[in-house]
């Protein structure tokens, strides 16, 4: 697990910081959703969180955690009867690290991740279910970091992804894990040993449905306090064309043609936003930037045609949104301490339904994800029922 310990006063949680180091994940001692909860970088963020945080006492402390950057967060579902546990398949966050669970899109079967570590992910999910005699559904989050696998939480109870997982996987879990739960009462077993599942040839992307478009003036980042009020599931061949469906199931779908605003922060110009613009720019896109990221596009080669900020005169970002210029804005936060604050270009993406994205791994995703779309458009026939997916998964051996 990530260090970590427990505060009920500044000095302590300052104490705990210098030993730890930043960054931090901090959060009150009982939250649902992560209410509360808030990624802290330096000693001034942490004093401000633990003067705003209520009610902290010896009995309800804050909870202090090493926040691991740049980390591949995954998670597992399992069917368990107190001594066996059964676990259909390991979910793939797209989004790194410190997006809430719920708000982050997740891919089944996983795309990155080593084998080596869906074997521990499997393995500890197995020890910690038994160990802690649950009966019926479990879920556990994890973070892949410095190729090692660290626990994040273990929740005794079903989770929002089990119908995800049973559509994917063509496995009913609510319904294997209410009569494990019936013979436990009674006295029987069941049979957990025999339940498998073989290889899925297919994959199922969940992505998250946000209320942002009735909250106008909120900012719609994504951070560890959960955000989102439903989810939708794409099913095709390949991770880019589930990840297009999944898209056009939240009522935002990605274009396939216009022009890309490109606006991030100084830490995130780096070969992944390269990669990014490279790959929209073969897709046939147009490319605009803020002058920051237009320089650090056209040092590296890659065309673009810089936009006023709005603070910089007109016409500026709002104008071409506004517009209608703009098909996807692709823009990352400089952080809410940032005196440029750039929040006004995703409230005005929101106001004109332009489709946004605040993560270079979500950018990355919907550039797969257009580019599939586009190859998969020349072709004929190519819709499969649920029935014809499920009829694909190879028996295991």
């Amino acid at each position: 697990m990530p260090e970590s310990d427990m505060a009920i006063n500044l000095e302590e949680a300052l104490a705990i910081a210098r030993r730890i180091g930043f960054p931090l994940m901090v959060r009150p001692s009982y939250v649902l959703g992560g209410r509360g909860m808030e990624i802290v970088h330096d000693e001034q963020m942490l004093s401000q969180y633990v003067k705003n945080a209520v009610e902290v006492t010896p009995e309800r402390p804050i909870l202090i955690d090493r926040f691991l950057e740049n980390a591949i967060e995954a998670e597992a579902d399992a069917i368990t009867d107190g001594r066996d546990a059964f676990v259909p398949t390991v979910m793939e966050h797209i989004e790194l690290a410190g997006i809430h669970s719920g708000d982050s899109a997740c891919v089944i079967p996983p795309i990155s991740i080593a084998a080596k570590h869906i074997a521990t992910i499997v393995s500890y999910t197995k020890k910690i279910a038994t160990e802690l005699n649950v009966v019926g559904l479990m879920n556990m989050q994890y973070a892949i970091a410095d190729d090692k696998v660290y626990v994040l939480e273990a929740n005794p109870r079903a989770s929002r992804t089990v119908p995800l997982v049973s559509k994917v996987c063509n496995i009913s879990m609510a319904r294997i894990a209410t009569e494990i739960m019936l013979a436990n009462e009674t006295g029987g077993k069941f049979p957990i040993e025999s339940l498998s599942i073989g290889k899925i040839p297919y994959y199922g992307v969940k992505e998250a449905v946000f209320p942002f478009n009735m909250f106008q003036e909120v900012d719609p980042l994504l951070g560890p306090e959960m955000r989102s009020t439903g989810e939708v599931l794409g099913i095709a061949d390949s991770f880019g064309l589930a990840y297009f469906k999944a898209q056009e199931a939240t009522q935002s779908p990605l274009p396939t043609y216009g022009t890309v605003l490109i606006s991030v922060s100084d830490r995130d110009k780096n070969e992944a936003i390269l990669e990014i613009a490279r790959e929209f720019n073969k897709l046939g896109f147009n490319i605009k930037a803020t002058e920051g990221t237009d320089h650090f596009l056209r040092e590296n080669g890659i065309p673009a045609q810089e936009i006023k900020k709005l603070h910089q005169g007109r016409p500026n970002i709002a104008d071409s949104i506004t517009n209608m210029e703009i098909a996807l804005v692709i823009n990352t936060p400089c952080g809410k301490l940032s005196k440029n604050d750039d929040s006004y270009i995703r409230k005005t993406a929101i106001k004109n339904k332009t489709p946004y994205i605040t993560t270079l791994a979500a950018a990355m995703a919907s550039a797969k994800g257009i580019a599939a779309y586009k190859e998969e458009h020349l072709k004929k026939n190519s819709l499969k029922s649920l029935q014809e997916y499920h009829a694909e998964i190879k028996p295991a051996k």
